[in-house]
């Protein structure tokens, strides 16, 4: 395995397609890997290719990638990074690989890591009793962390709950009977996005694609290092193919 960084040029127009596009994204990222066809599909329950897109500020976009297999980058540099500068320092192509599996081997229960994930939370919901259900997004910040919350034990970690003291509310809740995420946990939701775009379908018609991802930042505790090793390598949650599912982990103090 593999986790990879590379720096978008946000002031070149392929960078601009790019980020506009979770599907010119996904293929670009997807053309990475030489040995990989765009029809092949990730072996079930097995590592796969998982993405994210960092937007620290609007000018400053930040692509990981988590992959089994190194990946080769040299044409999103051409699209979307500084080529001229990785032309004249051959060891510096203008992204950076590194192995993942010394630190998926190293996890070990009771450890303490910062992450971040972006993720599209959603539920299965019917408006009527006699209509089947339909997958609908989560829309509000604590809906969207219960979705999280729900997942954390399969995952293999716990978030962490706040320290009375840093808590605004008694208990962490707004009622008695109703806990508010947001004062409860080490938790924040941000960058809320809603995307509507077209996925070519084999046919060559277009079949439009609507989905709301939101950017997880917190702290968590490992519980079972196993189930969160097939968290970071397999992704959480739907839309894997649009940048959603990559939880990343980092030292506390930091993120990405």
């Amino acid at each position: 395995m593999f986790l990879t960084r590379f720096r978008v040029n946000t002031a070149r127009p392929g960078a601009r397609r790019l980020l506009s596009s979770p599907q010119a994204m996904h293929a670009g990222v997807m053309s990475s890997f030489p040995t990989l066809l765009p029809t092949d599909t990730p072996p079930s329950g097995g590592p796969r290719v998982l993405w994210r897109l960092d937007h620290t500020t609007r000018a400053d976009v930040m692509l990981y990638i988590v992959s089994p297999d190194r990946p080769d980058l040299t044409h999103l540099v051409e699209q979307a990074g500084w080529p001229a500068a990785a032309a004249a320092d051959p060891a510096q192509p203008g992204w950076q690989s590194r192995p993942y599996g010394p630190l998926l081997d190293r996890l070990a229960t009771g450890e303490r890591w910062a992450f971040r994930l972006t993720a599209n939370p959603v539920h299965h919901a019917r408006r009527k009793d006699d209509e089947p259900t339909k997958r609908t997004a989560h829309l509000t910040p604590v809906h969207q962390m219960g979705w999280l919350l729900k997942r954390q034990e399969t995952c293999g970690f716990r978030v962490l709950e706040k320290a009375d003291d840093k808590r605004l509310l008694p208990g962490g809740t707004t009622h008695t009977k109703q806990p508010h995420h947001g004062d409860r946990y080490e938790l924040t939701v941000r960058d809320k996005r809603a995307l509507a775009f077209d996925k070519s379908k084999s046919s060559g018609r277009q079949a439009p694609v609507s989905l709301v991802t939101v950017t997880f930042d917190g702290r968590l505790e490992i519980t079972d290092p196993q189930a969160l090793r097939r968290a970071l390598t397999q992704g959480i949650g739907k839309a894997k193919a649009y940048g959603c599912g990559l939880l990343t982990l980092a030292p506390l103090g930091k993120t990405g």
